[in-house]
């Protein structure tokens, strides 16, 4: 199993996938908002999400797992 964790501090705008769905490398997996721009977080490899760690209009800091995928 692979954590997926923020690259950068910001607000998830969007999240993109849920427990059970298929991901392949590339896939946007959440999106965050810094200083106004929206920034995707694609999946660096390919699994099923297993546990979504976040939720929409939460704060996160650089670091902070978000996903696990496996």
């Amino acid at each position: 199993m692979a954590n997926v964790a923020a690259h950068i501090t910001g607000t998830v705008v969007r999240i993109e996938k849920k427990p059970g769905d298929p991901v392949s490398p590339g896939d946007v997996l959440v999106v965050l908002e810094s200083m106004k721009m929206e920034m995707p977080l694609e999946a660096e490899d390919g699994g099923t999400v297993q546990e979504v760690r976040c939720r929409e209009g939460q704060s996160v800091t650089e670091g902070d797992v978000l996903l696990v995928v496996g």
